[in-house]
């Protein structure tokens, strides 16, 4: 399996990763294809590739951000069962993040993730982010918590990737501390990540910037199980 990084829209392994994204995560959760061109061009963002047999069978994309000290995983996809695809992309990602950390002179305090909440998955299929199983959200809760994830203590919600800045909820807001005995953090954090790490997207509901305002107001966060 080969860790292959997408620079380019060009690139032919990028085609086969955004209809990858279709398949595991709803439409508004998607950026459209050509508004990755710039995107794709920062380069302090990462997005990655496991290849197999010239397929796209996994993708994440992921940045640390010495300024905050964090890093944040944007998304992992595991497109197919039994590869072992997740842990070949959490050890891959996990080497390049301590590069990152390395290079920028800064020790990392965790990393963010935003995490869907299976209790609202669709009651037909039990899936709300697509028809990949192994995405199904409870699969993924699970495997995050196993790794040290912990939602914060708040009503999450972010603008939709759309840019008709909906209101997207049914996810947690987590993170994962370098200090496992950590249980909270200075609000401080999550609102200056979250309001840099949106910044692109213009449209932003009213249910956000409420939510920013509760958060803005407290001096800490609580970090839960989940």
């Amino acid at each position: 399996m080969e860790y292959r990084k997408i620079g380019s829209v060009d690139d032919p392994y990028f085609a086969k990763m955004h209809r990858l994204m279709g398949e595991a995560f709803p439409p508004e959760e998607v950026l459209a294809f050509d508004l990755w061109k710039e995107p794709l061009l920062d380069l302090t963002i990462q997005v990655y590739v496991a290849v197999l047999d010239g397929e796209v069978v996994g993708a994440t994309e992921y940045r640390y951000r010495p300024e905050f000290a964090v890093a944040m995983t944007d998304f992992t996809i595991v497109g197919r069962p039994g590869l072992g695809i997740g842990r070949f992309l959490l050890v891959q990602r996990e080497a390049h993040l301590r590069q990152l950390e390395a290079e920028s002179g800064t020790a990392s305090l965790g990393m963010f993730a935003e995490i869907y909440d299976p209790s609202l998955a669709e009651p037909e299929t039990g899936v709300a982010a697509g028809r990949v199983s192994p995405m199904h959200p409870a699969v993924r809760r699970e495997v995050l918590s196993h790794l040290g994830f912990k939602k914060l203590d708040l009503d999450y919600v972010h603008p939709s990737w759309d840019h008709e800045g909906k209101a997207v909820k049914g996810l947690d807001f987590c993170f994962r501390p370098a200090d496992e005995t950590r249980d909270a953090l200075p609000a401080s954090l999550p609102v200056g990540f979250l309001r840099w790490y949106y910044a692109a997207l213009p449209n932003k509901p009213q249910e956000w910037h409420e939510m920013m305002a509760r958060l803005e107001a407290r001096e800490s966060v609580r970090l839960l199980p989940i």
